[in-house]
């Protein structure tokens, strides 16, 4: 496997093509906590006293292996490990999204892996945004052939090829199925994060409410029945909505919101 050159960059804009290979966008949010949390070991010293430390040469070990295995499956030498910014734009549009997340500690030594992987490989963060939206972004911006590596169900609100690593499964999702996974958490609420939906509705009653072809009439039309505002759909829309190319201002640099088509 060929290792991309460390560098970084905040500003989004699709990666020059080195040649035909697919170019691997990886969710290394993701992938760095899980092989650093493999690497936790807990000790034992009597008295009811323990610890918790970590190896992280264990941890790096893990997380090279990984990026091999992407590369092989897939047959490319090119990858993109994209992170997390320091802010949040859906928390400035909702202070309680995600905010039971902060009682979740993360591994030990996790910030000191986070930085060493930022010196070895090469990777994209954008202001105001999560790993997931860079993905998203570079996924659909115009003519890419990228592949989004994540096990996050919420990828699959994204038209593009997404290898799913824990289910082995290569998907290329359409838009309209893309638009059918946005819309139904619109619907539905997606507790894990901090935002509710319509109270009362779930998978199975939001399966029903979009029928067979999604359409964001269906959503808004299910909040007014329930004395709820458009303005309260469309909250829950952005909170929702996994960025992508047409939600990124490449020129400024900065997120366009969402709004639907009318």
């Amino acid at each position: 496997m060929k290792s991309s050159e460390p560098s970084s960059t905040t500003k989004l804009t699709p990666p020059p093509k080195v040649n035909e290979d697919p170019i691997l966008l990886i969710d290394a949010d993701l992938y760095l906590y899980r092989c650093c949390a493999a690497a936790e070991h807990e000790t034992d010293w009597g008295d009811d006293i323990w610890s918790l430390s970590i190896d992280l040469k264990e941890a790096k070990s893990y997380f090279r292996d990984m990026i091999e295995d992407f590369c092989n499956i897939l047959k490319t030498d090119e990858y993109i490990l994209c992170l997390t910014d320091g802010q949040n734009f859906r928390k400035d549009l909702d202070p309680g999204y995600k905010s039971g997340r902060r009682k979740t500690r993360k591994p030990v030594g996790y910030k000191a892996f986070v930085e060493w992987a930022k010196q070895e490989y090469r990777w994209y963060s954008a202001p105001y945004c999560e790993a997931d939206d860079v993905m998203g972004i570079l996924a659909t911006a115009p003519n890419s052939k990228a592949i989004i590596v994540s096990d996050d169900k919420d990828m699959k609100t994204i038209p593009a090829k997404i290898y799913r690593p824990m289910s082995e499964e290569l998907l290329d999702i359409t838009e309209d199925q893309a638009n059918y996974a946005f819309y139904t958490p619109c619907l539905t609420g997606d507790p894990t994060d901090g935002y509710y939906g319509i109270k009362g509705v779930g998978p199975v009653a939001a399966t029903k409410i979009l029928g067979k072809r999604p359409d964001w009439s269906l959503v808004e039309n299910h909040y007014l029945k329930k004395g709820l505002t458009r303005e309260d759909a469309l909250l829950q829309a952005r909170l929702a909505r996994i960025l992508r190319w047409s939600d990124w201002d490449e020129e400024k640099s900065i997120i366009k919101l969402w709004e639907p088509k009318r």
